[in-house]
C-alpha cells in the first residue's frame, strides 16, 4: 500500500513509491513564492515594490475633482409622459459611480441625479483635471 492507502498499479515499481519509513530529507522540498502584483518591481533581495495607484479618468472622478463648482447637467428620460429631457443647474456636492448630487444655491434644494440619464455636463469656469496614468500634471481647459 502507498501513503494514500491504495495499492500501487501493477506496472508501477514499488521502489519508486514514497514510503512512510523514508527520511524526511529525501522528500522533495517546495518553496512558496508569493504572488507579485503586475507592474511591481522586485529588488535582488526579494523586496517587492508595488507601483503607485493610478487614478482612472471616469466621469465620477472628474466630477470629484470639481466639487463646489456650478455645473449644468443635461439629462434625458425615456418613456416619460411629462418630459423626456431636463436640464439641472447647481453646485456639485458629490459624485459616485451611479449618481451625482447638486444643490441649488438660491433655494438650497438638493438633487440626486442618476448618471444613467446623464447626456453631458457644462461648466462656466475652468475644470480641474488630473491626467490619468500617474503623471500628476493638472490641466485647466
Amino acid at each position: 500500500m502507498n501513503m494514500m492507502g491504495t495499492m500501487p498499479a501493477a506496472n508501477m515499481p514499488i521502489a519508486n513509491m514514497p514510503s512512510a519509513n523514508m527520511p524526511s530529507a529525501a522528500l522533495p522540498v517546495t518553496t512558496f513564492v508569493p504572488p507579485v502584483p503586475a507592474g511591481s518591481m522586485v529588488s535582488p533581495m526579494g523586496t517587492v515594490f508595488a507601483p503607485p495607484p493610478r487614478e482612472e479618468s471616469y466621469v465620477e472622478n472628474i466630477l470629484r475633482m470639481n466639487l463646489g463648482k456650478v455645473a449644468t447637467l443635461y439629462m434625458t428620460y425615456e418613456n416619460n409622459s411629462e418630459w423626456n429631457a431636463k436640464v439641472f443647474k447647481g453646485v456639485l456636492e458629490a459624485a459616485g459611480r451611479d449618481h451625482i448630487i447638486i444643490s441649488d444655491p438660491v433655494t438650497g434644494k438638493r438633487f440626486l441625479l442618476l448618471t444613467l440619464n446623464l447626456d453631458y455636463i457644462t461648466f462656466d469656469e475652468p475644470l480641474n483635471y488630473n491626467l490619468p496614468f500617474g503623471t500628476g500634471q493638472a490641466a485647466r481647459r
